[in-house]
């Protein structure tokens, strides 16, 4: 309830229809919708749990850290394919990141009618940057305080205000005027169930008003079963346009149907529709807009008798449109996932939800065990008991992945029949097991447990079997790319560093992280190197590429670096340079080695295009250190690289980092870099782990990387007699970073 009231301000304040926080929880990679208003949790139910990598304008907005505008369904189609296939409607949106002392709490959306101008407003601008500001104040606050604002299970919707509050005799003087209509009418909700009507609107679609309140339209009603009507009332509500069309009333009753918008629902206007709107028969029966033909498929199995007269019997499963926007939503999302967790997760952020399930789970089979490799909503215990059966065994996961056969099984008892020594292990009802076949061989299965019974139709047995191929494809590529991406950072973490020397006099800390992104390895590389009593070698490098080339040079760079390590730094670059030159590897390399002596505690380096090094000294007071930047290697094979030398008195701090850690998309390096001299000004004092983490937490740990990041601190401390450093002067060439 916290978020409540800067949403509803931000969406009042900028005339906006809907608005939309999502929260990012502490060490987790996914945005989690948290509050929402003015808007169905049908409709953006594909989009509560996403992928930080992922693309689609919120995940932008939070990761690059900036303003995401998108004007229209056309630019949302070329810039958003895939968001724009599940939500074909005229609509505009703005995204914004939620941040509060460069921690990343979230992202806000907020959505206009497709009517609004192709630019924000400087008011619109305005309010959406001030609410993003407080609800990071406020997020900052609880967490500061200790009670962390969290997502919960299911999002919460804040209702839509009303402007005022009808008294009764205005109340029922309003229904008696609808009641005088000539036309029908009936107001729906914004998840579209019917909130009143008129006896005449019930008498014109051919049911009655107990029967239809409370329920969806195209649920209640066969002949609107067609996912045209749904498709209409969802245009209506998130376009906030009106919207027109006709419906065939079987056997030959056509029905005008006009539906208005606003933030609480709609309301809609029935009326029997005139001659010149009419389509004949032979063409598109269950509905058309006034402008042409409907754009969704007409349901092959529409049933040409008259309208039931009661709701469907047994559970409330999805209308046919929330199922066909998920399965589209579905393949586009499947055709980028890379890792099997990430197919897991976009699986199950739209099954779930399309088809009513409560767990899921994805196996596979290795060396003759049955493996979970990805679930959702099962408990440990459950999991436990299957996890690494063997596949002689006599259950329904794995039958179906050794026969290839799915199993549906709508109660207990259909279970136990199958299968007589079957135990309820949970608190499922029913459960269906689909085998995951890629081309022609079974690559695992997918379970899907469901809290209540479940008698599935013909055609949701043959949609589920159909969409347990796409997710097989998917699955199989991911298991692939997970074993060479096992075995790629594992080439990668060999060739690092497995510890650091400890070296008297010298308090050190190194970090490496991965590109937040699934990708594959980088060429990022740190060393120390004891040269003797009272010197040491340091060394930080970037290897150009993502690939296992890149890893593979990365080797032979440490190896020429150690191989020459103590001659004076310009040396030491010259050599390396040369080798790679010979080499010929087609790929760059910046590099920066450091020679430290501890006795004079001085520091020489040389650089080669690698970014600058910071300097922290004792008092706080920190700057970049301006080096001839020299010739990245592996370019001339006769380029000389100029040493520089410093003091390094006890007490200092000497950061040097590859450009993963200061680089953003759409960011000035060179500021990133004074953001980052900045930040060190301020931290703590040592030990240099503690200062290593917080000056990666300054990047946002949960937020993916284009680039990997490599990071080595060093720290001088206090000779063993307590004396200092000669000179007290900073001597150091470079730029003042610190606060002043």
């Amino acid at each position: 309830m916290l978020l409540d009231a800067p949403l509803v301000q931000a969406v009042q304040e900028s005339g906006a229809s809907a608005g939309l926080v999502f929260l990012l929880p502490p060490g987790d990679s996914r945005l989690h919708l948290t509050v929402m208003t003015g808007i169905s949790r049908r409709i953006v139910a594909p989009w509560e749990r996403m992928r930080l990598a992922g693309s689609v304008p919120v995940t932008d907005a939070v990761r690059e850290r900036r303003l995401v505008w998108v004007a229209g369904h056309e630019e949302m189609a070329r810039r958003y394919p895939r968001a724009a296939l599940a939500l074909p409607y005229a609509f505009a949106l703005a995204t914004a990141p939620i941040t509060a002392d460069g921690t990343d709490w979230g992202g806000l959306a907020l959505l206009w009618p497709g009517s609004h101008p192709p630019e924000l407003s400087p008011r619109e601008h305005d309010g959406l940057r001030a609410c993003c500001h407080h609800l990071g104040l406020l997020l900052q606050h609880a967490a500061d305080t200790g009670h962390p604002v969290l997502p919960g299970p299911e999002p919460r919707i804040i209702p839509a205000l009303r402007t005022r509050a009808p008294a009764a005799a205005e109340a029922l003087a309003a229904f008696d005027f609808a009641e005088r209509l000539p036309e029908g009418a009936c107001a729906l909700d914004l998840d579209g169930r019917i909130t009143f009507l008129t006896a005449t609107a019930a008498e014109l679609v051919g049911a009655t008003v107990g029967e239809l309140r409370g329920a969806l339209p195209w649920e209640a009603l066969p002949w609107l079963r067609d996912p045209v009507f749904e498709d209409h009332y969802r245009a209506a509500v998130i376009s906030r346009q009106p919207v027109s069309f006709t419906a065939l009333r079987p056997p030959d009753r056509w029905l005008s149907f006009r539906l208005h918008p606003d933030a609480g629902g709609l309301s809609v206007l029935i009326a029997p529709a005139p001659t010149g709107q009419l389509d004949r028969p032979t063409d598109r029966p269950a509905g058309r807009t006034e402008d042409g033909p409907a754009d969704l498929p007409t349901a092959a199995d529409r049933p040409a008798d008259g309208p039931g007269r009661s709701r469907p019997a047994g559970p409330a499963g999805p209308s046919r449109t929330d199922v066909l926007y998920h399965l589209l939503h579905l393949a586009a999302a499947l055709t980028e996932a890379v890792g099997v967790q990430d197919v897991t997760e976009r699986v199950a952020n739209q099954i779930m939800p399309a088809f009513g399930v409560h767990a899921l789970a994805l196996t596979t089979a290795a060396e003759g065990r049955l493996r979970i490799v990805g679930h959702r909503g099962f408990t440990a215990d459950v999991l436990d008991r299957f996890e690494g059966l063997p596949l002689t065994a006599d259950t329904p996961v794995v039958r179906v992945l050794s026969s290839g056969v799915p199993s549906f099984f709508a109660t207990f008892e259909d279970l136990r029949r199958a299968y007589p020594e079957a135990v309820l292990q949970d608190d499922m009802a029913a459960w269906a097991f689909l085998p995951l076949i890629a081309s022609g061989a079974p690559v695992g299965s997918l379970v899907l447990a469901y809290d209540r019974p479940f008698p599935w139709s013909p055609q949701e047995r043959a949609m589920l079997t159909s969409l347990a191929g796409l997710v097989a494809q998917a699955l199989d590529r991911a298991l692939l790319y997970d074993t060479k991406h096992r075995l790629a950072r594992s080439l990668q973490a060999g060739l690092l560093p497995t510890g650091l020397p400890r070296i008297p006099g010298l308090d050190v800390a190194a970090r490496y992280l991965p590109a937040g992104r699934v990708t594959d390895i980088g060429g990022d590389f740190y060393d120390l190197i004891r040269l003797g009593d009272r010197t040491a070698a340091a060394a930080i490098g970037d290897v150009q590429g993502h690939n296992v080339n890149a890893a593979a040079l990365m080797g032979q760079v440490r190896t020429a670096v150690h191989a020459t390590a103590g001659a004076p730094p310009g040396e030491v670059l010259a050599r390396t340079n040369r080798l790679l030159t010979d080499l010929d590897a087609g790929l760059l390399t910046s590099c920066l080695y450091v020679h430290l002596d501890l006795a004079e505690h001085r520091a020489r380096m040389a650089s080669a295009g690698h970014p600058p090094p910071l300097l922290r000294h004792p008092d706080g007071y920190t700057e970049v250190l301006t080096l001839p930047p020299g010739l990245l290697l592996g370019i001339d094979p006769d380029t000389d690289y100029p040493t520089t030398e410093i003091t390094l008195r006890p007490g200092s701090v000497l950061a040097l980092y590859t450009d993963g850690l200061v680089e953003s998309p759409g960011g000035d390096i060179e500021e990133e870099i004074a953001g980052l001299a900045g930040h060190l000004a301020r931290s703590g004092p040592p030990p240099m782990e503690t200062l290593a983490d917080d000056l990666l937490r300054r990047t946002g740990l949960t937020s993916p990387r284009g680039d990997d990041i490599a990071l080595l601190l060093i720290g001088a401390q206090a000779d063993d007699d307590g004396g200092t450093a000669p000179g007290t002067g900073r001597d150091t060439p470079g730029r003042d970073c610190s606060d002043g």
